[in-house]
C-alpha cells in the first residue's frame, strides 16, 4: 500500500520529490479529513490511480469551495471520487453535486466512504459522456448561470466544449477548475523529449492553454499543483 501511495504522490510538478513529500506531509495529509484518506487509500489499489486528484490541489478546490460559499457544483470526471467527496465535504448540508462519468465500477468503489461520510445526499451521479448531460442542463433557462462551482478532470480533447457549455451553467463569479493542464510537464518539453503514450493528450492541452489564455470572459490562474490546475473566475 505504501508503494502505491507513494505512485500516486509522483503527480507532483516539483523537481525534488522530497519537496513535493514535504508540502505533502507539513501542510495536506494533517489537515486531511479522514474519509478523504480512505479514498486516497482504496484508489491506490486501482490500476488507474494516477488518474485521482492529486491531495495539493484537492487542498486548494478545497478552500475555493469556501472563499465562494459553493452549494451548487458539477463535476465532469468523478473516477473513484476523491474531489467528489472533498466537494460534498465542504458545502452546506444542503448543497448539490451533479456529478458525471462514464464509469460506474470506478464511482462504487469509492462509493461506501461516501456513504459513511453522510453526505450521499447531495451528490447525483450520472452515469454518461458528459456533452449530452451538459446540452440536457442548458435546455432548462432555470439551470443556466446557476452553478457556483465546477471541477473538470475528464478526456482532454472535449475541454473546449466542456468550457463554452459551462460557461453558461456557471454564475458570474463561479469558479471553473480544470486538471492536468501542465500534463506531467509535457507541455513545456520539446515533442521529440514526450513519450508517445502523452503525445496526443499533450497537443490538445497546449492548445486548450491558449485557448483560456485568450478568454476574455475569465479571470484565470494556473497552478503548478497535482499534475497542473487552471482555476477560471467567471467575469
Amino acid at each position: 500500500m505504501e508503494d502505491k501511495t507513494k505512485l500516486m504522490s509522483t503527480k507532483g510538478l516539483l523537481q525534488s520529490q522530497e519537496l513535493y513529500e514535504y508540502i505533502l506531509e507539513t501542510n495536506v495529509y494533517p489537515r486531511e479529513p479522514e474519509p478523504l484518506k480512505e479514498i486516497r487509500d482504496i484508489t491506490a489499489n486501482h490500476p488507474r490511480c494516477l488518474m485521482a486528484t492529486a491531495p495539493d490541489a484537492g487542498q486548494m478546490i478545497a478552500m475555493l469551495l469556501e472563499l465562494i460559499n459553493a452549494k451548487k457544483t458539477i463535476e465532469i470526471g468523478v473516477f473513484t471520487g476523491y474531489s467528489l467527496l472533498l466537494t460534498a465535504l465542504t458545502i452546506p448540508d444542503d448543497g448539490k453535486i451533479t456529478a458525471i462519468d462514464l464509469d460506474r465500477d470506478a464511482y462504487e468503489m469509492g462509493l461506501p466512504v461516501i456513504k459513511k461520510a453522510g453526505v450521499e445526499h447531495k451528490i447525483n451521479f450520472i452515469q454518461s459522456p458528459a456533452l449530452p448531460v451538459l446540452d440536457k442542463l442548458l435546455e432548462d433557462n432555470d439551470n443556466k448561470e446557476s452553478f457556483d462551482f465546477a471541477f473538470i478532470d475528464a478526456d482532454k480533447v472535449n475541454y473546449k466544449k466542456y468550457h463554452e457549455r459551462l460557461l453558461q451553467l456557471v454564475k458570474v463569479g463561479g469558479i471553473i477548475v480544470y486538471d492536468n493542464t501542465l500534463w506531467s510537464g509535457t507541455v513545456a518539453m520539446p515533442e521529440e523529449s514526450v513519450s508517445e503514450s502523452l503525445k496526443a493528450v499533450r497537443h490538445h492541452t497546449i492548445e486548450f492553454n491558449k485557448f483560456l489564455a485568450a478568454d476574455t470572459r475569465i479571470r484565470l490562474s494556473q497552478v503548478p499543483l497535482g499534475d497542473g490546475i487552471t482555476i477560471c473566475r467567471r467575469l
